[in-house]
């Protein structure tokens, strides 16, 4: 499989997975919800990136400890043997037979399947970038952060080929200088909590697209008393309409979109002829 965003974003809008395909007693962030994504037909799979107390990389969203395994304190004070040993809890608050993946075996499992979108790369972005490139894996992945001089002096010096996107909210004043800066710029992660900011504007996408940037737009929801593309979302999707929820966003002319429903949107796409460009 050959991998170029730029090219994969011309053929389809290109479905990112959040933290897999979840659900039932399968929890997110596990090499089942990463195979389930795949089978439902993801393009990317997004997946937290933490490093235990002994230096080891290990898919988890970190400050979940409580939510998905039930025990107080960090993942980054305890040794990888001993994370090793916990499991998963489903939404029942009854264990799994699910534990948690080294880093290493998921790149090892996902090699030439997929795109990878690297979340928290930049709690520990020398280890991640070691095992990515141990693993020959560069073309693959993309890597994204709020924006920040520090950030972007570390793509520079480290890893100025591994592609990168900026997440902006609401405005993007950096376009220009990262235009000028020795980083692989290959899009932007739109936010927007309403429909009037600059980022959600068809002028905004439309400069995008003339300066071959792509634009990732979330349907995910975290919290809903925070939006992240003005009320078009997963929820509204499914319980108001598909066409205002994952419509308007791929009318807006996204090439990417993350959702938590995998195949319903997806089946959406094809079934209104929006999916393939």
């Amino acid at each position: 499989m050959n991998f170029n965003l730029y090219e994969k974003a011309k053929e389809n809008i290109i479905v990112v997975a959040h933290r897999g395909a979840a659900g039932g007693n399968i929890p997110c962030n596990t090499l089942a919800s990463y195979e389930i994504a795949l089978k439902q037909g993801a393009d990317m799979i997004e997946v937290d990136v933490s490093c235990s107390k002994d230096g080891k990389l290990f898919l988890f969203h970190p400050g979940m400890e409580k939510e998905h395994l039930k025990i107080k304190g960090s993942l980054k004070r305890k040794n990888f043997s001993d994370i090793q040993k916990l499991r998963y809890v489903n939404p029942d608050d009854t264990p799994t037979q699910f534990s948690i993946a080294a880093f290493d075996d998921f790149l090892e499992q996902f090699k030439g399947r997929c795109y990878i979108n690297i979340d928290k790369f930049w709690d520990n972005p020398e280890k991640i970038y070691e095992a990515i490139n141990r693993h020959s894996m560069s073309e693959q992945m993309l890597v994204k952060s709020k924006v920040n001089k520090k950030v972007f002096a570390v793509l520079e010096e480290l890893c100025p080929t591994l592609p990168y996107m900026p997440i902006v909210n609401g405005t993007h004043p950096e376009h220009e200088r990262l235009l000028k800066k020795n980083i692989n710029y290959v899009g932007v992660e739109a936010v927007f909590a309403s429909e009037n900011m600059e980022v959600a504007s068809d002028e905004f996408i439309e400069r995008m697209h003339k300066d071959n940037k792509l634009v990732w737009i979330n349907s995910i929801i975290y919290n809903y008393k925070e939006q992240l593309a003005g009320g078009h979302s997963d929820d509204t999707a499914l319980t108001v309409s598909e066409d205002y929820g994952w419509g308007w966003i791929a009318d807006k002319g996204a090439d990417f979109i993350q959702t938590d429903w995998t195949m319903m949107l997806i089946d959406y796409l094809k079934k209104s002829q929006k999916y393939y460009r």
